[in-house]
């Protein structure tokens, strides 16, 4: 299958629409146990192609942990030196991933460091001009396709630095969704103890 193909399946096995997400005003965002609605600006509409793409190159999953070791590897490919919103969205992501499986989130993070991304102009200039033939080819030229120019001691010092400002981003965002929720749980007639009961996840992986 040519790339667009791979995408459009992608979409499909997701129950993504590939344009009505661009047209909302607010997206729906992982943070912590709480889908979080977070501003849909137009960094996002311009590199989300290129972010599904490395799920569908990378393997990782749109779950709350998939997302969170994709932002992580996009991390680790510079996603942050490219552009500073995006490599903030990516923290964001990066936050829940940590709390679950902070093993998958580190292991992705060091194979970023050794992949490229399709997030520099040239790259999206690639995509767009259907310069790979097919998934292999553009894994060929993303996954672990160079060395990592840093050693392994300054990169545990850059992702630390990412895990502590994600869990930073994390509890600026989930602390007022977390209170507002309770609040408007309880006014709509919910007991306490109902409110802050889990709930059973099914979108975890």
């Amino acid at each position: 299958m040519t790339l667009k193909e791979e995408l459009a399946a992608f979409y499909h096995r997701c129950g993504f629409a590939d344009t009505a997400d661009r047209q909302a005003c607010t997206v729906p965002v992982y943070t912590g146990c709480l889908l979080v609605p977070l501003p849909n600006i137009e960094t996002r509409h311009r590199y989300l192609k290129y972010h599904d793409l490395h799920h569908v190159a990378t393997g990782y999953s749109t779950g709350r942990i998939g997302e969170g070791e994709v932002s992580a590897w996009e991390l680790g490919t510079g996603s942050m030196f490219h552009s500073p919103l995006l490599g903030t969205m990516n923290l964001i992501a990066l936050s829940t991933g940590l709390v679950l499986e902070p093993k998958r989130m580190w292991r992705a993070f060091r194979r970023g460091c050794r992949s490229r991304n399709l997030y520099p102009q040239t790259m999206r200039t690639k995509i767009d001009s259907e310069y790979w033939p097919d998934l292999p080819a553009l894994r060929q030229e993303l996954l672990e396709s160079r060395r990592d120019p840093l050693p392994s001691a300054l990169r545990s010092i850059e992702f630390g630095a990412y895990a502590a400002t994600a869990m930073l981003i994390h509890a600026l965002i989930a602390i007022p969704a977390v209170c507002t929720r309770v609040v408007t749980d309880i006014g709509l007639g919910y007991s306490f103890f109902k409110v802050i009961k889990p709930a059973k996840r099914n979108d975890l992986y």
